[in-house]
């Protein structure tokens, strides 16, 4: 990365200022249909394409880079010491040497841009009760330009999660705990804008792939209800928008759009479908004030099959601890809703530093409403607010959510683990992911939520608060051995919050705290919370060698009298070598 990310060291802790605010509900947001149909409000803003909820168009990403070229690559090595110690149910002490490889790396230029963080750690266990272990974690998010108007981007991530009672999923914490699990997913697409006289064409796809390697341990807890776990999934997302801008052929903008989404998941061979078209009528009420109408017919269907039951007509369960998919069976409608769609939205941007959407109207057959709010009064002071309302699957967010990230940012990693924090920091502004992670059940589900955050740096000291609440409603098949999940509602509850700076050129410190509240109203699975808390000391010996000083305490509790509280306490001393 950056050289002086290579004399801090620990630079990227630092930037969890900003990264452990970010909104995770850009990723969640989903087109309305109303980007491109009506730009020219302002100053040389982006029109119409700000109404859409959560989602921002890439030139506004990508401003203000110039014509600079930028190639940061820092591969490095890792060795580090941790303790960890069980403070419950038990009181084990146990010890690990950790040794990592990985990389960091940006490129930006006119033309291209990238950020990637990329790890591998092997964990050694002492003693009989330590067990070894190995991780793979990263982040990439890209683009490249192929011809003037045509781009090719690309994203991927891999993390680790706590996964237990009945599906619910905690960013990883602790150290090899017996819950973790890996989770990847990829996505790749093309973005066109072109113009043809006044009128303006956009079209944008993305194919993606997503899996958790989940065991079959995993499927229930002793004392509460099994959950079908995500296993795997491929995504389609595709959207195509044309209109005249106000004033062009009319004192009004007018257009139409189109959004095709589906989701196809193993478990069960569920998929998800969801298509849209609508026209669009722009009217500027004042330089920075416009109001957009929409109307048309949108069509989503979920649907899946039984699982393959025994002479007892008990489901059968393969090797890999899911349900086996009977194929010869028909297709079992779990939600089907078509019909008129409507919205209408307001769009305010008195200036480049404050941007304020807000849409209400019917879609999935009821009222459906969301927004932004993107407020910096300055440079070292950012508040931001997303609403959002969305269908589709665990694949689906995640692809959405890594869609939406910047294409140049620092990573946030735990400074223990090397875990993935669920941010990333950028100065082209910061997101998250974690709320894509809340729960990983197999079912298609309805999301809506909302996420606020403040990030705030005065001298040396960087500072924040992030809050969110994220609710998904699942749809299952009745007839269906899935039929348990329907009209489940699982809420997750998150908060981080930061603190951390520089002492000199040559040191510097970062304390963060994060909670997660997961409730369910499924009566066999009971309520999972987690929370974390960790400090750390970085200095550089050398400009390429630097030493770590940490210590963390995570938790988990589970509503559920067969489960007990698990908190763990870990101090890690290592050195890193950047080449």
């Amino acid at each position: 990365m950056k050289a002086s990310m290579r004399r801090k060291g620990a630079g990227l802790v630092s930037l969890a200022a900003i990264a452990a605010l970010a909104m995770p509900v850009a990723g969640q947001a989903q087109s309305t249909g109303y980007d491109g149909a009506g730009a020219g409000m302002g100053s040389g803003g982006q029109g119409a394409s700000d109404v859409s909820p959560g989602k921002s168009s890439r030139s506004d990403r990508r401003g203000g880079r110039g014509g600079g070229k930028r190639v940061d690559i820092v591969p490095y090595i890792e060795v580090d010491q941790i303790v960890t110690a069980e403070l419950s149910p038990g009181s084990d002490v146990m010890t690990y040497t950790q040794a990592a490889v990985g990389v960091d790396a940006a490129i930006s230029g006119r033309n291209n841009g990238a950020s990637v963080s990329l790890r591998y750690e092997r964990q050694f266990g002492w003693g009989k009760r330590a067990r070894d272990g190995d991780a793979i974690s990263g982040i990439a998010r890209g683009y490249t330009t192929i011809v003037p108007g045509v781009t090719f981007e690309a994203g991927g991530l891999a993390t680790q999660a706590n996964v237990g009672n009945g599906g619910s999923a905690l960013v990883g914490s602790g150290v090899n705990d017996k819950y973790k699990t890996s989770i990847y997913s990829v996505y790749a697409g093309p973005s066109v804008t072109t113009r043809a006289g006044d009128l303006d064409v956009s079209a944008n796809y993305r194919a993606g792939f997503t899996k958790v390697e989940q065991s079959d341990g995993f499927r229930a807890n002793s004392g509460t209800g099994a959950a079908d776990v995500f296993d795997k999934s491929v995504t389609q997302m595709a959207d195509v928008q044309a209109g005249f801008a106000p004033g062009t052929v009319l004192p009004v903008g007018v257009g139409a759009a189109g959004t095709f989404y589906q989701e196809d998941m193993s478990n069960l061979d569920q998929r998800a479908r969801d298509m849209q078209a609508r026209a669009l009528v722009t009217v500027p009420v004042s330089r920075t004030v416009q109001v957009v109408g929409a109307i048309g017919y949108e069509d989503v269907e979920i649907s899946s099959r039984d699982a393959v039951r025994d002479e007892d007509g008990i489901p059968v369960v393969g090797s890999d601890g899911r349900y086996v998919t009977d194929k010869s069976g028909p297709r079992e409608l779990a939600y089907d809703v078509s019909g008129l769609i409507w919205d209408v939205a307001v769009m305010w941007r008195p200036s480049r530093r404050t941007s304020l959407s807000a849409h209400v109207g019917r879609r999935y057959g009821s009222t459906s409403f969301g927004g932004t709010l993107a407020y910096a009064p300055n440079d070292r002071t950012q508040l931001s607010v997303s609403v959002y309302d969305n269908v589709g699957g665990f694949g689906g967010q995640l692809n959405r959510a890594i869609d939406q990230l910047p294409d140049d940012f620092e990573v946030v990693r735990d400074p223990i683990t090397g875990d993935l924090r669920g941010c990333v920091a950028s100065l082209d502004g910061s997101n998250c992911f974690s709320s894509a992670l809340g729960s990983v059940r197999s079912a298609f589900f309805r999301a809506r939520g909302v996420s606020a955050s403040y990030s705030m740096k005065v001298g040396r000291l960087n500072a924040g608060l992030g809050l969110g609440y994220d609710r998904r409603n699942f749809f299952a098949a009745r007839n269906t051995v899935l039929a348990s999940a329907a009209g489940v509602v699982d809420e997750n509850y998150w908060l981080a919050a930061f603190l951390g700076g520089e002492l000199g050129r040559d040191a510097g410190w970062s304390t963060n705290i994060y909670a997660n509240w997961i409730s369910s109203n499924d009566p066999l699975v009971g309520d999972v919370n987690g929370y974390g808390a960790s400090a750390s000391y970085y200095r550089m010996f050398t400009p390429r060698l630097r030493g770590t000083l940490a210590v963390g305490i995570d938790g988990a509790t589970r509503d559920a009298p067969a489960i007990d509280d698990f908190w763990t306490a870990s101090a890690l001393a290592g050195l890193r070598y950047s080449f």
